[in-house]
């Protein structure tokens, strides 16, 4: 390991998981490198729907606390949309009950009431105000707020983890822990969607379409976001244009004017599913630590600032040698 010193840290993993995680450390004191494979804008992070909201993680409870907390940063975040992203926007979530979300939210959402049957004619529905994150925007504010904390980050495949010369590392690999981390308990859970040019759509919507399949809304500056799948153990990273034309029918269910809307991109990731997130440090032979933190599903945006705060906590149990969280 040469000179590096105690405070070393490498970071592998470049999603919004391995980002939060490293801009933490730096902000903390420590000194950063991160290591990904390629750049954020290629990243399963930045396909993401990337409304706050719980989606296919666990263990429940810890989520929940990682959820408020990141909740707590979006909202700080959302002063300043057009610099990282974040907006706080209304929207409905169908089959959600007030009374219930208020409960698990420990009152953190204001204005939470049922939606009418004009926002959502399709049934019971949730409206609510909450964090849309506009990942093309993201993840570049996040990369930038780590080298201004003086972390590096360096394009790199990693086979092993044995390769990170520094005495803590991080993994953050999502699927890639298959390897990695030798877990075949992480999947990939194959979500498409399709980007029209938005036909003046303000608000989100959430909910299950005519087939019973998944549909959701998000407008974003200048599109709109259409999805989507939730299709497990597929590894295929193409699009499918049944499964397009699918997607475009069930959203025009509910907003028939999206049906003419001019396509302008089609997506997919690969959301690294697992039983529960994996989020615990072990201690190698040699004296070194790797904290494994990865397996957050579709999740990953929701519990970011919550879950890295913790990961950096098992990294460096003595505590942080710098300033909370510059500027939140």
């Amino acid at each position: 390991m040469g000179t590096r010193g105690n405070d070393d840290v490498i970071v592998v993993g470049g999603g919004v998981v391995g980002l939060v995680t490293a801009v933490v450390l730096a902000e903390r004191g420590r000194r950063v490198r991160m290591w990904t494979r390629e750049p954020a804008e290629r990243t399963t992070s930045a396909v993401a729907g990337a409304l706050w909201w719980p989606y296919h993680i666990g263990p429940v409870a810890s989520a929940r606390v990682w959820a408020l907390r990141s909740l707590e940063v979006y909202e700080r975040l959302a002063g300043r949309p057009e610099d990282t992203g974040v907006r706080l926007v209304e929207g409905v979530m169908g089959g959600a009950e007030p009374d219930a979300v208020a409960a698990w939210t420990a009152g953190r959402l204001t204005g939470l009431r049922p939606a009418t049957a004009r926002e959502y004619p399709a049934g019971r529905g949730l409206w609510a105000r909450l964090p849309l994150i506009d990942m093309a925007v993201h993840l570049p504010w996040l990369r930038e707020r780590l080298l201004r904390a003086g972390g590096t980050v360096e394009e790199r495949a990693v086979g092993d983890l044995a390769e990170a010369d520094a005495p803590v590392v991080v993994n953050c690999t999502g699927l890639g822990a298959r390897d990695l981390a030798a877990d075949g308990s992480v999947r990939p859970q194959r979500g498409q969607l399709v980007v029209v040019e938005n036909p003046g759509i303000r608000t989100w919507l959430v909910s299950t379409g005519p087939d019973g399949e998944l549909a959701y809304l998000f407008p974003q500056p200048g599109r709109l976001l259409l999805g989507g799948t939730a299709e497990d153990d597929d590894w295929s990273p193409d699009p499918d244009p049944a499964v397009a034309a699918a997607i475009v029918r069930r959203c025009a269910s509910f907003r028939p004017e999206v049906a003419g809307a001019r396509v302008l991109e089609h997506r997919v990731g690969l959301r690294p599913v697992r039983p529960a997130v994996r989020l615990e440090r072990e201690v190698l032979p040699d004296g070194r630590s790797v904290v494994h933190h990865y397996g957050h599903g579709g999740g990953g945006v929701t519990v970011a600032w919550g879950c890295a705060e913790e990961a950096a906590g098992l990294a460096f149990p003595a505590g942080p040698t710098g300033a909370r969280l510059q500027g939140l």
